[in-house]
Parts: C-alpha cells; structure tokens; sequence
C-alpha cells in the first residue's frame, strides 16, 4: 500500500481526528443541535481518547486514566440504552449524505480498512497461535517455549487460541518451519476478520432495508461503523468482530426464533457473555417461539461441548476446557483474586479485584430481570437491551475490559438509527411454528395461532 499511495500510514491518532470530524458533517444535524441523534454521536465519538490512551505503549498512569475514561463513558451508554424503550417517538433523521455518497464512503473505508489489514507485518501472536493450535488439533502437551496465557480469556479455547492478537512484531530468529506456519494463520484469521466486518456491515444494511424499511439509514448505519475510530484500530481482532457479527445478524433474523438461537447460542460458546441474553430473548418469545428459541441455544452448545470433547487428550484436559468455555474458573477466581499480572491490560488492573463480586452480581441481576421488565416487549426492546448486556459485561472483563466496543457497537448503531418498533411484538412479528422446516420434524409444534390463522369466509348477507 505504501508503494501505491506514498507513504501511506493509518496513524491511529491522526484517524481519530479525521474520522470524528467526518462523522460529525455526515450525521450531525445541525438544524436540530439539542436532539438526541447529536447526543448519541458524540458519545460514540467521546469513547476514541480513552481508546487512544490504553495503547500498549502510553505509560502505566495514562492507562489507568484511559481505563477510567472508557468505564464512564461506557456508563453513560449503559443508561442511554435502557432509557431507549422509554423514548417512544422517532423522527426520522436521515444523514447529510445522499444514499449514494454513503455507499461510495462504505466501499471506500472497506477498502481501505481491509489493505490496512493485509500490509501489516507478522506479529508474535501469530507465531505462536499457530504453535498452540496445532498442538491443540493433534492432542498435544503445551510447548515448554510457548507457556499458556496467564489471564485465559472466557470462552472457547480454540477459538481464543485461534483469534489471539498483539502488535508486537514477530521475533527475527524464528524458524523457517513457524514462520510457514504463522503466514497460513495469518492469511486465515485477517482474512476471517475482514469477512467478520463485511457480514457485520452487510447485517446493518439488510436490517434497515428489511427491518427499518429505510435502505438509506442501513448505509447510514454500515457507513458510520466504519468511520468510527475503534473499528480502525481492531480491524484484525477476530475475537472483538466474530461474535458481533453474530449477534446483528441474530437480530435480522428476530421473527424466526430458531435461527435467533443458533447464532445467539454461538456466540455465547465463543465467549461466554451472550449466554445473559437467553432470559431477555426468551421474556420476548414468550407468546411465541420460546421453546424453538430455547432448543436452538441448547443445540449448540451441547455441540461445541462434544467438540472440546474430541479435542481434548484426556478428562482432565476436557474439564479445564469445560471450565474456560462456562467461565466456572474466571467467576471462581473473582473470590480468590491475585495480583493482577503486568502483562495483563485493564481496568481491574489499577484497582481492587474483589469489586468484581458486586459487578457480577449486578450484570446478573440486570440480564435475569429483563426477561420479566419491560412487559411488553418489542423489537427495539431486543436491540436496545442486548446492546445494555452485552456492554455491561464489560465492566467485569478482566483483559482490556472496556474495550471490546464491538460486542455493543453494532446494536447500538441499530438503537440509535431505528425508527418506532412497537408494533414488532412476537404474537404479530414472529413466523408461526407450523410454517418453518421445524414443523416437519416435530408436528407437536403446529399449533393455529390466532392472529395469523386464515380469516373466516364472510358469512352470506342477510337475507332482505
């Protein structure tokens, strides 16, 4: 890239600024300065200068007030997602760009996100993710030289081994053999990491086309995602894009509660977190679909269970892999915390790690009390509380909690830029069980329902 545009660099900093003021003339409007779109856009923009200051290079101080910047932040976006339900009218506010001026920005900034991507050089992670996944595949013991994590992140294992990223360049003596190695992993994770983005921005579009009714605010949407200086910095982050690729299309596909559930219930056995939407989703299923959406989850989480099953060496191995992918080691290790590690980045890092009990306990409580709360839920219910757990969640990560905006961002672009949903309830939206594929697999299932049974023919007129 550098030979074509001259001494091209994505600098994070100078993005910042540039995509921020971008973002500002695309989608502030100005003729309406006190409304709540404006709001809403300068607190996605208020998050870059704590990203900015957690990089692995600022100094311990900077860190920690950037891990403090990004919790606020962060909580300031948790009560404007639970507020959202109450906000019943939606004016509609398209962006200052033309349909086609947006489109044009969306290939532009995939374009150049995805050469950002392809030019970087071999990192360390790379040499040694594929050293632990091939031992992984073959039932081997860990390498000596290549110690296992000491802050396992939550989640499948292979997955996380799979997706592992850092800057750090890779070292100059390695050996021909893993250089070989870490260039196919390379070529496999950023190219899976680009597609992840593609199908996240593709979802946005398809949702407001099909859902909002609105194919202009969709590239609103995808365009915006794009802009946004954190997706430039974790353009290559499989573990930050994959589940949130998951989850926006989990909400595209809402009226039909099986396909909901399959890919909620992968996501949840990648990294754990999604898991807290069962009871939401199911409190919005509960007049339909409910047991499609909940056999869906188990489906799959049995089936990535009995995958740890054939990967594993022994039982030991099993139940160790068991545990990170429930999270049952990380929620236990929150009462017997240890001095955080150096080479372990986050909020917790800086303070006492028994605050975590009561951040649990919350996010508990918050996830299990939006199956009952709001009663009658709608689909922007769905998307405005799916985005407030899967952020909440990030007050209790421990690696780089904080920063993981991806998890949250896409359903939050979808809460700010829907229109009025409240007529998207289950009884009238959701597709009846007797006219999916499941109907012919379990007949119990087919059950009239009578807000979408056949009409009655008219009776004859009276006669005179």
């Amino acid at each position: 890239m550098r030979e074509i545009l001259f001494e091209y660099e994505l600098n994070p900093t100078t993005w910042v600024y540039i995509s921020s003021l971008m973002s500002i003339g695309i989608f502030f409007k100005f003729g309406r300065f006190w409304s709540i779109r404006n709001l809403d856009l300068l607190l996605l923009i208020s998050f870059a200068p704590g990203l900015l200051m957690v990089a692995p290079h600022r100094t311990e101080w900077v860190q920690q007030f950037g891990y403090s910047w990004l919790f606020t932040v962060s909580g300031l976006m948790l009560i404007r997602m639970l507020l959202d339900t109450l906000m019943v009218r939606r004016p509609l506010l398209e962006p200052n760009l033309s349909a086609s001026g947006l489109t044009f920005t969306c290939i532009a900034m995939l374009v150049f996100l995805t050469t950002n991507v392809i030019t970087q050089s071999l990192k360390e992670s790379e040499v040694t993710g594929a050293i632990l996944a091939d031992h992984v595949l073959q039932k081997k013991e860990l390498p000596e030289a290549v110690p296992a994590a000491e802050q396992t992140p939550v989640g499948y294992p292979l997955f996380h081994i799979f997706a592992s990223f850092s800057d750090r360049p890779a070292p100059k003596d390695t050996p021909p053999e893993q250089v070989e190695r870490a260039l196919i992993r390379r070529a496999v994770t950023r190219s899976m990491a680009v597609l992840a983005h593609l199908a996240v921005v593709l979802g946005l579009m398809v949702i407001g086309y099909r859902h909002f009714e609105n194919l202009h605010i969709g590239v609103a949407m995808a365009s915006l995602y794009l802009l946004l200086p954190y997706t430039a910095q974790t353009t290559p982050r499989l573990d930050h894009v994959a589940p949130a690729a998951l989850l926006v299309w989990a909400a595209e596909a809402y009226r039909r509660p099986a396909v909901a559930g399959l890919l909620i219930g992968l996501a949840a056995s990648l990294i754990f977190y999604p898991l807290l939407l069962v009871p939401l989703w199911c409190g919005y299923y509960w007049q339909r679909g409910r047991w499609r959406f909940l056999m869906a989850v188990a489906a799959v989480l049995l089936l990535m269970t009995f995958s740890l099953l054939l990967l594993s060496k022994d039982k030991e191995t099993f139940l160790s892999q068991l545990r990170q992918m429930y999270a049952v080691e990380e929620i236990r290790g929150i009462f017997q915390p240890k001095p955080p590690s150096d080479q372990i980045a986050g909020f917790w890092h800086f303070h006492v790690p028994y605050y975590r009990i009561p951040v649990l306990m919350a996010i508990v409580v918050l996830g299990g009390s939006l199956a009952i709360w709001p009663p009658q839920k709608n689909y922007a219910t769905l998307i405005s509380c799916s985005g407030a757990v899967m952020l909440a969640w990030q007050f209790w990560h421990m690696p780089g909690g904080g920063t993981y905006l991806n998890w949250y961002l896409p359903l939050g672009l979808l809460m700010i830029f829907r229109p009025n949903l409240e007529d998207r309830i289950a009884s009238s939206a959701v597709v009846p069980a007797e006219a999916t594929w499941l109907a012919h697999l379990l007949p119990g299932l087919q059950t009239k329902s009578p807000s979408l049974a056949a009409p009655s023919p008219p009776s004859a007129p009276p006669s005179a």
